[in-house]
């Protein structure tokens, strides 16, 4: 039974993998930059994701989003609100996005015209990180509020990501926060990482992500 499982994790996976890179040639031919953000849920992500979405419409960028949740279409009534395309994919009980499921709601959408897209993957720490959604950059974020030892109890995810969010900043301090330990257990994941330290509330640390998000998008060749 132990084999049975492996082999069907196996082929799903393969499976997944083949409509990812279809849709990373896709996404690279169109010149749009995809962005997969991940978290557990209660990280600030939507708050984040809004925050971006204002901003660099603010910049003169065109962007649009997938927010993926088990259920409601809340999320992606409240990123709408920033002037953006996006589209809800719930999942329905699966704790994870798939390639499948990005590939069936682009449909109608005309890449091309889109700076950025940005992947809300569904709130889980374990199950995104082995789901290749065709992104450019995977984004992991963690809030201060979570605790510090995160990266360190969820290592796949902060090693396979580009960059990590450390959401929240502005609360750092009356939640007890440990900057330096939480910046050296994500280093010690995965060395080398970006890692930024925001506030959707305040702005702060906003700019040099957007800085970043330009960077990538003139280096998506």
């Amino acid at each position: 039974m132990t084999t049975r499982i492996v082999e069907l994790r196996q082929g799903i996976l393969k499976k997944n993998d083949e409509l990812a890179r279809g849709l990373r040639l896709r996404f690279q031919s169109a010149g749009v930059l995809v962005l997969n953000l991940v978290s557990s849920p209660g990280t600030g992500k939507t708050a984040f994701l809004e925050r971006t979405l204002r901003d660099l419409r603010a910049n003169g960028a065109k962007v649009a989003a997938l927010v993926g949740d088990l259920e409601t279409d809340n999320d992606a009534r409240r990123l709408a609100a920033s002037g953006a395309p996006v589209r809800q994919i719930n999942t329905h009980g699966i704790c994870h996005l798939e390639a499948e499921m990005i590939g069936k709601h682009l449909e109608g959408w005309e890449l091309a015209d889109l700076d950025y897209l940005f992947i809300e993957n569904v709130g889980n720490l374990v199950c995104p990180s082995s789901y290749d959604l065709g992104e450019k950059i995977r984004v992991a974020l963690l809030s201060v509020t979570e605790g510090e030892d995160k990266p360190l109890k969820y290592p796949t995810l902060f090693n396979s990501a580009d960059a990590a969010i450390i959401t929240k900043i502005d609360i750092a301090e009356p939640c007890g926060f440990d900057r330096a330990t939480a910046l050296k257990n994500i280093n010690e994941i995965r060395p080398g990482i970006r890692i930024f330290e925001a506030s959707a509330k305040t702005g702060a640390g906003m700019v040099d992500w957007l800085a970043y998000l330009a960077e990538q998008k003139s280096r998506r060749a």
